[in-house]
Order: C-alpha cells, then sequence, then structure tokens
C-alpha cells in the first residue's frame, strides 16, 4: 500500500465567517469544524497519516479540539499565507515522504469518501489531481463603481475544490521553486502548473464540497448536519427529570456544570449539581433507562463527590448506544438565590458541551419560589429538565 498523507490546512483567521474563534474551531453540530473534517480523513482506509497545519496562536484550542489517532500526526505551525502554511506543512512531511498528499481546506467538512478515493486513485496516473465543478452561471466583471461592464465567458471555467492530490515529491518541489521566486498563487494547482507539473482535472463534488465562509454558509451547514443527523431517527421520545438538594454549609453552588459563588452549599452525595441531576433523569427517562440513582447508587463510595458532568455524559452515551441523538435540553432552575441570569449563557454552553450538542438546542430557564416552602426559606434548591431525544425507528435496550 502506498503512503498517502493528508496535509490540512488551519491556520487562517476567518473573520469573514463571524464569531470569537477561527472559523475552523467553531462549533456546528456539537462538534468543531475540523472535528468534521479530520474524521473523514482519519476515517479513509486509504490515508496512511494526516497532519494539520495551524496558527501558532491556535495550539490550546487546536488540541481541545481534535480527537486522538494514531494517524494523526502532531500539528506543525504554518506561516502568513496559505502558500507559506502548505509549503510548511510539507516541509514537515518530508522526513518521512509519502507517496502522495492529498491537501484540504480545514473548513470543507462535507468533502465524501468518494472524492477522496477518486484523487487518490487517479494520481497513479498523473502527478497532481484537481477535483472541480464546471461553472453553470454567467459572470460578469464588474468595474470599481459597481456597473457590470463586461460577460466573461464560462466555458472551459472550473470551480476548484479540495482535497488537490499530488505525488509528494513533486508538489514539494514544486511550493520550493515558487517560494524562492517570490511567486504567489491562490491554491496548489496553480503552485503545480507554475513549476511545470501537469495537474488532471476531475469532477467535484458539484457544490456540496463547498468551503465555510460566510455566516450564510455557517447557517446552511447547520442545517444540513442537523438534517444528516437526525433524517433517518424519526422516533421521538420526551423525558422530563426532577431533583431537589438541601442548602448546607458552603460558598458556591455546582449549577448546570458551573461553579456558583453563594453564601450557602448544597448537600449531596456528589457534587451536588442538581441541574445535571434533572438533566440526567430527563435524558434517562426518554429511552426508559430507570434513573440516576439507579445507575449511580448514592450508597456506592466511589460516586463521591464526583463531578455531575459524569452522570449526564454517561446518560448521552446510553442515546448514543441506542443509535439515537439528544435534540433539546430545557432546564428551569428553581431557587431564591443565586442570581441565574448572569450564568445562563455560560450554564448552556456547558450542557451543550456535555450532550454533543449546540447551546442552542438548550433551553436555560430560572424562577424563585416567592418566599414559599424550603426553597422560599434557602432551605434548598430544585431542578426541572425536559430531554428530547431522537432514535431510529425501532430501537431497543
Amino acid at each position: 500500500m502506498k503512503k498517502t498523507a493528508a496535509l490540512i490546512v488551519a491556520a487562517g483567521r476567518g473573520v469573514r465567517a463571524g464569531g470569537s474563534v477561527p472559523k475552523q474551531y467553531r462549533v456546528l453540530g456539537g462538534r468543531p469544524l475540523i472535528a468534521w473534517t479530520l474524521d473523514r480523513f482519519l476515517g479513509h482506509p486509504d490515508v496512511t497519516a494526516v497532519r494539520v497545519v495551524i496558527h501558532a496562536d491556535d495550539f490550546a484550542i487546536y488540541r481541545k479540539a481534535t480527537p486522538e489517532h494514531p494517524r494523526l500526526l502532531p500539528p506543525v505551525f504554518g506561516g502568513e499565507t496559505r502558500q507559506e502554511t502548505v509549503r510548511l506543512g510539507l516541509e514537515s512531511l518530508a522526513d518521512d515522504q509519502p507517496e502522495r498528499v492529498l491537501i484540504h481546506d480545514a473548513v470543507r467538512i462535507f468533502v465524501t469518501d468518494g472524492l477522496i478515493t477518486e484523487v487518490i486513485s487517479v494520481l497513479d496516473d498523473y502527478e497532481g489531481v484537481l477535483p472541480a465543478t464546471p461553472v453553470t452561471d454567467t459572470l460578469q466583471q464588474v468595474d470599481a463603481n459597481g456597473y457590470a461592464f463586461q460577460t466573461i465567458p464560462r466555458e472551459g471555467l472550473w470551480l476548484a475544490e479540495t482535497p488537490q492530490g499530488f505525488r509528494f515529491p513533486a508538489i514539494l518541489a514544486a511550493h520550493r521553486r515558487a517560494a524562492a521566486a517570490n511567486a504567489t498563487f491562490t491554491d496548489d494547482a496553480a503552485v503545480a502548473a507554475f513549476a511545470g507539473v501537469p495537474v488532471k482535472v476531475v469532477q467535484g463534488s458539484g457544490g456540496s464540497n463547498v468551503k465555510l465562509t460566510t455566516p450564510e454558509d455557517f447557517a446552511m451547514a447547520d442545517a444540513r448536519l442537523a438534517s444528516e443527523r437526525f433524517g433517518a431517527l424519526d422516533d421521538i421520545r420526551v423525558g422530563t427529570g426532577y431533583d431537589v438538594h438541601a442548602a448546607g454549609p458552603g460558598k458556591s453552588v455546582m449549577l448546570g456544570g458551573v461553579k456558583i459563588a453563594h453564601s450557602k452549599g448544597l448537600i449531596g452525595h456528589s457534587d451536588a449539581d442538581v441541574a445535571l441531576h434533572a438533566v440526567t433523569d430527563a435524558i434517562l427517562g426518554a429511552i426508559a433507562a430507570s434513573d440516576i440513582g439507579e445507575h449511580f447508587p448514592p450508597s456506592d463510595p466511589k460516586w463521591k463527590g464526583v463531578a455531575s458532568d459524569k452522570f449526564v455524559a454517561h446518560a448521552v452515551a446510553e442515546v448514543k448506544r441506542r443509535g439515537g441523538a439528544i435534540a433539546n435540553i430545557d432546564l428551569t432552575i428553581i431557587a431564591e438565590a443565586p442570581k441565574i441570569a448572569p450564568h445562563r449563557d455560560a450554564i448552556r454552553t456547558r450542557i451543550a458541551e456535555i450532550c454533543g450538542i449546540t447551546p442552542d438546542r438548550v433551553g436555560v430557564k430560572a424562577t424563585t419560589n416567592e418566599e414559599l416552602g424550603f426553597i422560599g426559606r434557602g432551605e434548598g434548591i430544585a431542578a426541572m429538565a425536559t430531554a428530547t431525544v431522537r432514535l431510529p425507528s425501532g430501537a431497543s435496550r
């Protein structure tokens, strides 16, 4: 088997996409974009190694976003331009000398196994391969004032995609030559052509292998992932959960996986996170899998003081074991104090992380008990949760 490396380009800043992190680390469908992309290549039987080229400032966020895998090599840092980033990535592979390399944009998460296979197979006969789709729309050249002044013939024009595949020695030499000549190009097929490396064009994905760039692209991708994820999960289940913990000595409480300063603590065998306990029971109830007490009996000393996110993660794993997915979590916290509103977004984000969903699928509300009863007297905090779960038809234990 020939050695085929995949080089994932992930050093850009992604400013057009918006958001607080570079777009390759934005979360869609409960996972960072780069994790979706890596799945495509790490899961392909003909890809023997994968290396990601990242920005020097992104090492920590990269490690958090990516899985451990025996074929995933340590990341390397890129340069100021995409072309320099690719060259540095190729140089990092030089000692291993793979026969072939696939160069792919990290934010093209919808690349298919079939396209990867096609590019690799064509490299048996050609030094370079470019997947592309013929242009079908009319192209207009526009002047500086925003007026169309010339129609561009579309015959022979193709929209380039990635992965672009090359025999490794040829593309490494081409990038070195372009760097020495201070020649700049927008993709690797152009670098190869500059160096005299012939690049064979093959039919791409017809627009489905889109490079996520704008907020509109991300909205489309989120909808597409949801459709792919939930399309066959037509058995919809709903479960509810309720929990209460008494107040006790302490200076903080855990609520929804977030530590909140408070004049009291909560008493419980674990970390007494009443919100996550309610969420756990709601998820387990949706799949008719009993309750938190059966899965994590308080009589068992190994659960003493444990973080309650482990309970929710276990319930989520039970859903996945049945081939299902969490569609929505709705949580209500009932307490006179502390105030929940300042921590609402942090709680939503944490529950979304544990459940593997996006924060827009988590509702968090809070109410007081109008100073009535034990909650109204500040003697405890309660929580109610509802979980919506989607399972494949006929799913069973």
